[in-house]
């Protein structure tokens, strides 16, 4: 029996926009090599693998070139597949055990929520290197132990960046994420995502990049629920809730394609 292979756009309400997740349903484990392998050749920022496992599901994520420890849009890709499919009913929530511990996505009316670590970053100097690739003056900078967060001054200024990738590629980081305050009322800030050590150089829609921009504009906005809009090409918008270490992170998602891989692989 072949494995269904899909190609879901999460945090998206309409096809062709969001952020493009593959979603392999695998009936038992395969190894790492071939993992990146299928992920190679699916070139999309990230493919996720899901398998049966006691007590739920168990899901790895790969760009094209590396396994990464979270993913928010491909594991919001991986609920929506399993319960599309009938792998798994609709009122039931999606529990799966990845390299970040156990993490659960419900579906609430035609969102999905997922429940996720904060990440928050700690306020640090950055390297020279880092404002030299991001061409802006950095109004705040820190990080956790995945990647770089950088505030700059206005939502122009963020939507105009033109980085040097080359340059943010030498970082010992997954990626960079950079934000500022929302110039439209219906989102509370904007953000961007880079990481071209990872094979992706600029990712759509990031939702493991919410667990660090959820607790830092809760700070400085004094809310707890909030709006984000990743000012990518496509774009995307992802609602985020911080409760407490835990970030809860709302969005949609459209099957764009849907079939299964070859008996050859």
């Amino acid at each position: 029996m072949t494995s269904p292979l899909l190609i879901v756009d999460a945090f998206a309400s309409e096809p062709f926009s969001g952020n493009p997740a593959a979603v392999c349903l695998l009936d038992g484990d395969r190894d790492a090599v071939w993992m990146q392998a299928i992920a190679g050749e699916m070139n999309l920022s990230e493919t996720a693998f899901v398998r049966p496992i006691d007590g739920g599901f168990g899901l790895r994520w790969f760009t094209p070139a590396v396994e990464v420890d979270l993913c928010g849009h491909a594991t919001l890709a991986s609920a929506h597949a399993l319960w599309e499919l009938g792998r798994l009913p609709k009122d039931q929530p999606a529990r799966f055990l990845s390299r970040s511990g156990w993490l659960i996505a419900s579906l609430r009316s035609e969102e999905i929520e997922m429940d996720f670590p904060a990440k928050p970053a700690v306020e640090a100097a950055p390297p020279p290197e880092l404002a030299q690739a991001l061409g802006a003056k950095l109004k705040w900078a820190g990080s956790n132990k995945m990647d770089w967060l950088v505030e700059v001054d206005s939502a122009s200024t963020l939507r105009a960046l033109k980085p040097d990738l080359a340059l943010l590629g030498t970082l010992p980081v997954r990626g960079v994420i950079v934000t500022s305050v929302s110039d439209k009322p219906e989102f509370d800030f904007v953000s961007r995502f880079f990481a071209p050590a990872a094979g992706v150089p600029e990712d759509p829609v990031t939702g493991s990049a919410h667990c660090c921009l959820a607790p830092f504009w809760s700070a400085r906005l004094g809310k707890a629920e909030m709006v984000g809009f990743q000012a990518s090409k496509r774009g995307g918008v992802v609602r985020v809730k911080l409760r407490g270490d835990r970030v809860l992170l709302g969005g949609r998602a459209v099957t764009v394609v849907s079939g299964h891989l070859s008996r050859a692989v």
